[in-house]
């Protein structure tokens, strides 16, 4: 049997939607162009649009199905690099009056709007819709495909998503030169520009190269299960020599 050196599709595109935004939202039977989104994802997974009076969502009676592209993209230095694209299609839903709390608070940090605080106040102007997912299409990297709204609502993000995230971004904030020096030594070859690009419980992918990069995945010896293993894991990558 092969060692597993990656998390299932499911669970990398649930990661994946945790950490994007809507950028912008095509209805089904219209001709009209896609439009700018904005909103963020819920705890489910679900695309959840902020959407402001003159919207052609704002007012729809029926329940439209909708593509929602969610972008989900990292700063490696100057430079703003797409991770993947997800494509949810499914049908437009308003959040019901109980869960509009619960929904804005969870969408806030990607959705930094004044507009979320008039959607609390009810005053009959922005709304807050999400969408009742039918399928999701992926693009992450060379990778694609289709996920049935089954497999990807019953999928969970990585359970070390916030602590590797935050790893991560300290290591190429202030340990890039390690990683580079480590890597060289894993593979007997000077490594320039090199960063991490991504981490989970099953090992580490580095990034080589900005505008024409190879991408190289670290496995661990066995999947981690804890914040205190992971960032173990990490400090030994880092001082491999």
């Amino acid at each position: 049997m092969q060692p597993v050196t990656a998390p299932p599709i499911p669970e990398r595109v649930r990661t994946l939607a945790a950490t994007a935004a809507p950028a912008h939202v095509s209805i089904s039977g219209t001709t009209g162009p896609a439009r700018p989104a904005r909103g963020g994802v819920d705890g489910a997974g679900r695309p959840v649009l902020l959407v402001l009076p003159g919207d052609p969502l704002h007012d729809a009676r029926a329940e439209p199905v909708v593509t929602v592209d969610l972008t989900s993209n990292r700063s490696l230095g100057e430079h703003e690099l797409s991770r993947g694209l997800l494509k949810v299609q499914g049908w437009v839903q308003a959040v019901p009056e109980a869960e509009v709390r619960e929904t804005a608070v969870s969408i806030a940090e990607r959705c930094p709007d004044e507009a979320l605080f008039e959607v609390l106040e009810g005053t009959g102007g922005p709304r807050l819709l999400r969408v009742d997912i039918g399928r999701v299409i992926y693009l992450m990297g060379p990778e694609s495909g289709v996920l049935d709204a089954e497999e990807y609502l019953g999928a969970a993000p990585d359970p070390l998503m916030g602590e590797a995230e935050r790893m991560l971004h300290h290591v190429n904030d202030a340990h890039r030169r390690q990683l580079e020096a480590a890597l060289g030594s894993l593979l007997a070859a000077p490594v320039p520009e090199a960063w991490l690009w991504e981490l989970d419980r099953f090992g580490a992918t580095v990034r080589c190269g900005v505008d024409d990069p190879t991408l190289i995945r670290l496995p661990w010896p066995s999947p981690i299960t804890d914040a205190e293993s992971l960032e173990h894991a990490v400090r030994c990558l880092l001082c491999h020599h």
